[in-house]
């Protein structure tokens, strides 16, 4: 439990942010020693076996039970173990991103490529949406193995210094990113505005949202992909990320979402939102394992 009063902000803003920095980098940097399919495999594997003892698991099986009421135990401790699996294989994957894009043609495939390159071609904004699933990062790499320059909104990570680390690691391949807040809002408006592309991960919480369905119960879902499709009457691209064997990948672009155009704005959010976790939903009972089911996605009080 986190300390509170001033000593406990003080313990974590000079000590613990720090200390979890400083480990974190180290292991990153550490990763990037060995080849990419070692540190995958080893780390992937460290994670597995001691992930689902960490007590934020705990999160995890209540999402599970929640999203798969009846789920048997054994399924679900099959699931939060992959998860954390995949986990760690994300970490090692950031760490090696740089080498991933040099290696890109032979770790890369791309299914629906030509819908990329039609972004490309028409001459106008577009959003790319994903989640936090499987390597999300790769959604970038696959943009631009298909030369369509885009912007990633992103959320910062809660570390001042780690987010400071990813956000240089994710930097290096010359995208744009965008963090969320009003600053980050006003740019996302210029880059939409100039024709530009967006890539948005629209998985988590937003206190202040809409309620949408997802995975069979309402959840507040941030209303902004909507808002800006409808604002800028631009296509809506699902992309999501599936890990192969030996540190290879495929992103599979699915076709534009066709949303609504009742005339009535909030309906049609609500409609277009709706759509948007249902494709996201479907992923995810495909491949649960895959997703990040740390997130507070639900209300404390959903049973």
């Amino acid at each position: 439990m986190a300390r509170r009063g001033p000593l406990g902000q003080w313990w974590l803003k000079r000590v613990q942010q720090p200390l979890r920095r400083a480990g974190a980098v180290l292991t990153a940097e550490c990763l990037r020693l060995l080849p990419l399919e070692a540190a995958s495999a080893l780390f992937g594997g460290f994670a597995r076996r001691i992930g689902p003892l960490l007590p934020i698991s705990d999160r995890a099986r209540r999402n599970l039970a929640l999203a798969f009421p009846g789920i048997a135990e054994a399924e679900r401790e099959r699931i939060v173990a992959g998860m954390w699996e995949n986990l760690g294989r994300v970490v090692c994957d950031y760490a090696h991103l740089d080498s991933i894009l040099k290696q890109a043609d032979r770790r890369v495939e791309i299914v629906g490529a030509d819908r990329l390159d039609a972004l490309r071609e028409d001459g106008r904004t577009g959003i790319l949406f994903s989640a936090h699933f499987s390597s999300w990062e790769l959604v970038t790499v696959a943009a631009l193995m298909r030369r369509l320059p885009v912007h990633v909104v992103y959320r910062n990570a809660n570390n001042p210094g780690l987010d400071a680390y990813i956000r240089r690691r994710q930097g290096a391949s010359g995208v744009e990113l965008i963090r969320k807040g009003p600053r980050g809002a006003r740019r996302l408006i210029e880059v939409m505005r100039a024709g530009g592309h967006v890539i948005l991960l629209v998985d988590q919480k937003m206190n202040d949202g809409i309620a949408v369905p997802f995975l069979g119960r309402p959840a507040m879902t941030a209303p902004a992909l909507a808002q800006l499709a409808y604002r800028y009457d631009c296509p809506v691209v699902p992309v999501r990320v599936e890990r192969l064997p030996h540190a290879r990948f495929r992103v599979v672009c699915g076709a534009p979402l066709v949303l609504p155009q009742t005339g009535d704005k909030a309906a049609d959010i609500l409609a277009a939102m709706t759509a948007v976790n249902a494709e996201i939903a479907g992923w995810i009972r495909q491949r649960p394992q895959d997703w990040l089911w740390l997130h507070r996605r639900w209300p404390r009080d959903a049973a």
